[in-house]
C-alpha cells in the first residue's frame, strides 16, 4: 500500500484535504454526541470488565447493543486525548479519511489515476458518508474496515497467497464484532470474487475458502462465545436482547429483525436501535455554542416545539408509522428517519435520494458499457473481475435495502464504496467508448451524464423551500449544456475529454454542498443524515436529546451515601447525559428504550436491601414489557418535591415529566 506514495499525486493529497474538513472542521462542539454510545465509552474506561463487554454504566449493569470493538477504539481515543465529543468522535473522522485513500489505492492499480481520483473524489463528497463520519457511530469504522478486507483480498488474488484471504476474512470478522451481520453483507462480493479471480485450480480454490470461512466465523464469534460462556451473575445483561444472549442479539434483533422489521413483544417496533429509535429519541447532537439552527437553551420549549412534541407523543400512542416517517417536524424539514416504502425504486425515493443515490443513475448506464467488456466468464482479466467484485458489492446491499423494514438511513453508508468505485471505473469506460467508438456505446457518456442530471434536479427541487432556485438553476445549465455539446460535437479528444471532466465536476456540485451541511448546521449524531433542512431540525433535536440537570446532579450527590448507583431510571436515553456529565453509575433499568427483561420487582427490591440504589427518576413514559417496577417504585417510594432537585428551566423536557422517588426501606 505504501508503494502509492513514492510520487505524491497532489490532487489525491486536495481530495484528503478535502474530506478532512468535511469529517473533521468543527466536531469540537459537540458534547453528548450519540449520548447512548458516549456515556459507555465514559463507563469503559474504568474498568477493564466495563471496556471488554462494552458496558453502557459503570456498575457494569447492561451493556449497550452492538459488540465492542468500535468502543474499544473509541474509548482509547478517549484515554489518549481525553474524554470529550471530538475524541470519540475522531477515531470515525479518521475512518472516513481513510476510506477515500483506500478507494484510491483499490482502483488505481487496474484501472489507472484518473478513475482512482474519481473513486476517492465520489467517496469524500457522499453525503451520508460525511455524515456519519462526524459522530460517535460506528459504521464509518466498519466501512474503512471492510474496505481494508478489500485491500487483503485483492492482494490474495494477485499474489494467489492463501494467508492473505485469511487476513482479509478475519478482518471482517472483526467487522462482525463491530456491527455484527451487517458486516457480512460483502460476503457475496468476496466470495464470487476469489472463485471467478484466482488462477489456481477450483479444488485448492475450495480448500482456501473453507479455510477462511473457519477463520470468519472463529474471530466473528470470538467475543460472543467468551460472553456467552461468562457466568450472568459476572457480567452485564447483553443490552437489546431478550434472553441475555449475543447470539439472539446477533442473530434477532441485529439479524433477521432488520429485514422482516422488529416485532411488538420484543424490542418495541422501530423503537428501540442504539440510542436511536423512539421518537423522543430521534434526535441530533446537542451542539455547544449556539452552532447555526440550534434551539432555545437550558430544555425550554417553545409553543410551537410542544405543540409539535404533543403530536409527536399522540402518534405513537396510536401506533402511527414512526419509522415510515410520519413523526411530525419542525417547519419543512426531512421527517426523522424516514426511509421510504420497501420496493424497487426506494433508493430513488425523496427519503433516501439525497443521502447517497447521486450517482446511481450514472452508474447503472455505465454498467451497461463495463458489462459489455465481459461477455463471457472464460478467461477473465483482472480489470473485469474487480467490475464484478464492486457490482457484487452494490447489487444484494441495494436489493437488501429496497425491502428492509427497518434500517435507519444512515446505514446507506455501506453503498458508499461501490457507487464510488463503479463511478471511477464507468466513467473511464465510457469516456473511452465516446472517444474511440462510433457506434451506439458512444452515446452511453452524454447520456449518462443527462440523465444524472435530470436526477440530482428531482433531488434539488425536492429540496428547493431550503436551497433556492440557484442551485438547480446551475446544474440544469451547465449539466445539460455540457451533456448535449458532447451530443453534438465533432470529435476532438482532448476538447471531448475536458468537457466530460467539466461534466463530472458539475455533477459532484450538488452533493459537495450536501456533504458540507453537518459541518455546517451542526449534523444530526443519532440519526446522521446530510441536506440543508436539517437546520431546521435542530431546534427540536436540541430538546429531544435533554441534558443533565446540574441541581439535580447536586441533590442526587450530596445525598448519595455509598449506593452503587446514582440513581435508575427506565431507559438509557435519560440515564446517557448524567453518566456523561458525573460518570456515576445509573442503572437503565430496562436498557436502552426500557423494553429489555433485565429486572424484575424482586430482584430490585433485593438491591434496594443491599444499598445498592435509592433513588429513582422516573418520566412520563412507561417502561415497557409489563414488569411490574415502576408500579413498586411509586408504591414503595417516597416523592421527593421538584423543587428540592429539579432546576425550573428543566421542568419541560422533550422526554416527559421526571419524577424522583426515594426508597430506602422495603417490607
Amino acid at each position: 500500500m505504501l508503494k502509492h506514495v513514492k510520487n505524491p499525486d497532489y490532487i489525491l493529497i486536495l481530495i484528503i484535504l478535502l474530506a478532512a474538513v468535511l469529517n473533521i472542521f468543527n466536531i469540537w462542539t459537540d458534547d453528548y454526541v450519540n449520548p447512548y454510545y458516549t456515556a459507555a465509552v465514559n463507563s469503559m474506561m474504568q474498568s477493564f470488565e466495563n471496556f471488554f463487554f462494552a458496558s453502557f454504566d459503570a456498575a457494569g449493569y447492561v451493556t449497550v447493543d452492538k459488540p465492542p470493538v468500535a468502543f474499544w477504539i473509541q474509548t482509547i481515543s478517549a484515554f489518549i486525548f481525553g474524554y470529550d465529543g471530538w475524541s470519540v468522535i475522531l477515531p470515525q473522522a479518521l475512518a472516513g479519511i481513510g476510506s477515500v485513500i483506500l478507494m484510491y489505492v483499490l482502483i488505481k492499480p487496474s484501472f489507472g489515476t484518473t478513475a482512482a481520483r474519481i473513486a476517492s473524489l465520489v467517496m469524500a463528497c457522499t453525503p451520508i458518508a460525511a455524515a456519519v463520519s462526524r459522530t460517535n457511530n460506528i459504521d464509518s469504522l466498519l466501512v474503512f474496515t471492510l474496505l481494508l478486507a478489500t485491500w487483503l483480498l485483492f492482494k490474495a488474488v494477485k499474489n494467489e497467497k492463501a494467508l492473505w484471504l485469511i487476513g482479509s476474512f478475519a478482518v471482517i470478522g472483526i467487522g462482525f464484532n463491530m456491527k455484527m451481520l451487517q458486516a457480512f453483507m460483502v460476503l457475496p462480493a468476496f466470495y464470487l470474487f476469489y472463485l471467478l479471480a484466482t488462477k489456481i485450480d477450483w479444488k485448492r480454490k475450495a480448500k482456501v475458502l473453507s479455510g477462511a470461512t473457519v477463520v470468519l466465523l472463529v474471530v466473528s464469534l470470538s467475543w460472543a462465545v467468551i460472553v456467552e460462556f461468562t457466568p450472568e451473575e459476572n457480567r452485564p445483561y447483553v443490552g437489546s436482547s431478550q434472553t441475555n444472549s449475543v447470539l439472539e442479539l446477533a442473530f434477532g434483533y441485529n439479524g433477521i429483525s432488520r429485514l422482516i422489521g422488529l416485532q411488538k413483544g420484543g424490542s418495541d417496533a422501530v423503537s428501540i436501535e442504539e440510542g436511536n429509535g423512539t421518537p423522543q429519541q430521534m434526535s441530533p447532537n446537542r451542539s455547544r455554542g449556539g452552532m447555526p439552527g440550534g434551539g432555545p437553551p437550558n430544555g425550554q420549549m417553545t409553543p410551537e416545539m410542544e405543540e409539535r412534541m404533543k403530536e409527536m407523543q399522540e402518534q405513537m400512542e396510536s401506533g402511527e408509522g414512526i419509522q415510515s416517517g410520519n413523526n411530525p417536524m419542525m417547519g419543512g424539514a426531512r421527517q426523522m428517519d424516514d426511509t421510504g416504502e420497501p420496493g424497487l425504486l426506494r433508493l430513488f425515493s425523496a427519503a433516501l435520494s439525497d443521502q447517497i443515490s447521486w450517482f446511481i443513475p450514472f452508474i447503472l448506464i455505465a454498467s451497461i458499457g463495463l458489462l459489455m467488456k465481459m461477455r463471457t466468464l472464460r478467461n477473465i482479466t483482472r480489470e473485469n473481475s474487480q467490475i464484478l467484485f464492486w457490482l457484487l458489492w452494490f447489487i444484494p446491499i441495494a436489493a437488501f435495502f429496497s425491502v428492509a423494514s427497518f434500517f435507519h438511513s444512515y446505514y446507506l453508508v455501506m453503498l458508499a464504496p461501490p457507487i464510488a468505485a463503479l463511478t471511477g471505473i464507468g466513467w473511464m469506460e465510457l469516456v473511452k467508448s465516446y472517444l474511440n467508438h462510433n457506434g451506439w456505446q458512444k452515446w452511453l457518456l452524454p447520456i449518462a451524464i443527462l440523465v444524472t442530471t435530470l436526477f440530482e434536479l428531482y433531488i434539488l427541487m425536492a429540496n428547493v423551500i431550503e436551497i433556492g432556485f440557484g442551485l438547480p438553476l446551475v446544474v440544469a445549465f451547465l449539466g445539460i449544456g455540457l451533456s448535449l455539446a458532447l451530443f453534438i460535437m465533432k470529435k476532438n479528444n482532448k476538447f471531448s475529454y475536458l468537457t466530460s471532466i467539466a461534466s463530472l465536476l458539475v455533477l459532484l456540485i450538488a452533493p459537495f454542498y450536501w456533504s458540507t451541511t453537518p459541518m455546517l448546521y451542526g449534523g444530526m449524531a443519532m440519526l446522521p443524515a446530510a441536506g440543508p433542512d436539517i437546520k431546521n431540525t435542530q431546534g427540536m433535536a436540541q430538546m429531544m436529546i435533554g441534558e443533565a440537570d446540574p441541581k439535580t446532579i447536586e441533590y442526587l450527590t450530596e445525598n448519595n451515601t455509598g449506593e452503587e448507583f446514582l440513581f435508575a431510571t427506565a431507559k438509557a436515553t435519560t440515564a446517557a447525559p448524567y453518566i456523561i456529565e458525573t460518570g456515576e453509575a445509573v442503572m437503565a433499568m430496562g436498557g436502552f428504550s426500557g423494553t429489555d427483561s433485565i429486572l424484575t420487582v424482586e430482584q430490585l427490591s433485593d438491591m434496594v436491601k443491599e444499598g445498592k440504589v435509592k433513588y429513582f427518576i422516573l418520566t412520563s413514559e412507561i417502561m415497557g414489557r409489563g414488569s411490574g417496577v415502576e408500579d413498586w417504585i411509586k408504591e414503595h417510594g417516597t416523592e421527593i418535591p421538584k423543587d428540592q432537585w429539579q432546576s425550573t428551566s428543566n421542568e419541560s423536557q422533550m422526554s416527559g415529566t421526571m419524577t424522583l422517588f426515594k426508597i430506602t426501606e422495603v417490607d
